[in-house]
């Protein structure tokens, strides 16, 4: 995923509600109860873990049972440490008080309480990114000072790191993007998939399949670690998958169906995940908006701002900027924004008109008054005319190949070469006898640029031909 453009924006819940999200994550609410029970006889050890002799009661006080108690608690113990929850008075004696996070908690503002989130989102993640403990014991180098040996784990943590970091990054993006699941599910061989496989390669080799194959199970431990992080809800890889093939236990006595994908894992990413991957994707240099980043700015904002969002984003920040304007003042700026001859301004245009079918009859008023002009004339003639008002002046065959050209360059600055764009080129060739005959003459920058488009998009060959004739034409009479 490169952060040279901009991602689609992203539809956030509201702070309150995020912060309560957080406060209720098994990994915060665990680490809070921690730093409360904590109290004068409370040790810890030289790394500021809690001593294995206090283990047992951090689990009891966390209401843990089972072989993972004391594991879980200790990691509970971690986070409060590095969220500031709790704090190491004296290392000599281990000695802990409570941390000055740990009232914001309770007192502090729904942004307070997602900074300190965040912080122990931080650890987890980085925790994901570390082996397997029995790898890492089997790493140590005892000749050596007891040093790590990296090079027998086969993990280079800058790489690992990186991965997991693709990961989030790509299923961030399946999440916002307009085509993607949405609010649902993503399947984990797609998402190991998304980082593995080449884009460039139709059919995947088998080495290709294999490394697919292993970043799931890789995948399927990190997931286990990061949801109670509150950050992904995920379904694991079904166990009987994974069992051997000439296992004799119970799990090879079942049948298994490996056609159905869900038995391969799905993860979806929470309100609370989307709030936390935006924010790690704009400290990382992306550009990450989110629905409502323009809604306090001018129309001159909204329109550019919008260029590239697909029609549901346009349409929840167009919402979102109207709202807090009087309709008809709203139209006016819209459509002084909308002016302009540079190449971005027939998208404006097109971006203004989808706002204005949104204000309703308000409007009106604002559009009669741009009837006799060059850039806005045709697009108030269409929308007086959509929204039945009586009088509306006929347009000039002037203008309406002028909106013509300006609405099919609006298309290609917003779908490029669509299907839908594709069906408008046949259309108007086809309803406008010598169509190319006068559209070359039209007086707009992007004549020539839009009957090339058509040459390139109509099916058929003769059509073609005269569309770049036209184009050609176009660009010697205005010496492009």
């Amino acid at each position: 995923m490169s952060n040279s453009s901009p991602l689609p924006p992203v539809r956030l819940t509201d702070d309150a509600e995020l912060a309560r999200a957080a406060l209720s994550t098994p990994l915060l609410s665990r680490a809070a109860r921690l730093a409360r029970w904590a109290g004068p006889d409370t040790r810890v050890d030289a790394g500021g873990g809690l001593t294995d002799e206090q283990l047992p009661a951090a689990a009891e006080a966390l209401g843990l049972t089972g072989d993972d108690a004391a594991a879980h608690a200790s990691e509970a113990w971690r986070i409060a440490v590095d969220t500031g929850l709790v704090e190491i008075t004296d290392e000599e004696t281990g000695t802990v008080t409570a941390g000055g996070n740990l009232g914001r908690l309770t007192a502090g503002s729904p942004s307070e309480v997602l900074d300190i989130w965040r912080d122990a989102l931080e650890a987890v993640l980085a925790d994901a990114s570390v082996p397997d403990l029995d790898d890492l014991i089997d790493a140590v180098d005892l000749e050596d000072g007891g040093e790590i040996d990296l090079s027998r784990l086969d993990w280079d943590p800058e790489a690992e790191a990186e991965f997991l970091d693709g990961v989030l990054g790509n299923l961030y993006l399946l999440t916002v993007s307009e085509d993607g699941p949405g609010e649902g599910p993503v399947p984990l061989p797609a998402l190991a998939a998304s980082v593995i496989v080449p884009g460039d390669m139709e059919e995947p080799s088998n080495a290709v399949l294999e490394q697919v194959s292993d970043a799931m199970m890789r995948l399927d431990d990190q997931f286990r670690m990061l949801e109670p992080a509150g950050i992904v809800e995920y379904r694991p890889v079904d166990e009987a998958l994974m069992a051997d093939a000439d296992d004799t236990g119970p799990a090879a006595a079942e049948p298994v169906d490996d056609t159905d994908v869900s038995r391969y894992g799905m993860v979806r990413l929470t309100p609370l995940g989307l709030y936390g991957l935006r924010a790690r994707l704009l400290e990382a240099g992306f550009d990450a908006p989110a629905v409502g980043d323009l809604a306090d700015k001018g129309a001159d904002a909204l329109l550019d701002g919008t260029a590239a969002y697909g029609p549901r984003a346009v349409r929840a920040e167009t919402e979102r900027w109207l709202a807090h304007r009087e309709p008809l003042h709203a139209a006016r700026e819209l459509l002084a924004a909308a002016r302009g001859s540079d190449p971005a301004a027939p998208l404006r245009r097109l971006r203004c008109q989808e706002a204005l079918s949104l204000v309703g009859r308000a409007a009106e008023p604002a559009l009669r008054e741009v009837l006799d002009d060059p850039e806005l004339g045709g697009l108030a003639r269409v929308w007086l005319t959509e929204h039945g008002a009586p009088d509306v002046p006929a347009p000039s065959e002037a203008m309406i190949f002028w909106l013509t050209v300006d609405t099919v360059a609006a298309q290609l600055a917003a779908e490029g070469n669509s299907e839908e764009l594709r069906a408008l080129v046949e259309g108007l060739a086809a309803q406008h006898d010598g169509f190319f005959a006068t559209a070359w003459r039209v007086d707009h920058p992007a004549t020539a640029d839009v009957l090339e488009a058509m040459g390139r998009l109509h099916p058929d060959k003769k059509v073609a031909k005269e569309a770049r004739k036209a184009a050609f034409k176009a660009r010697s009479a205005h010496g492009g």
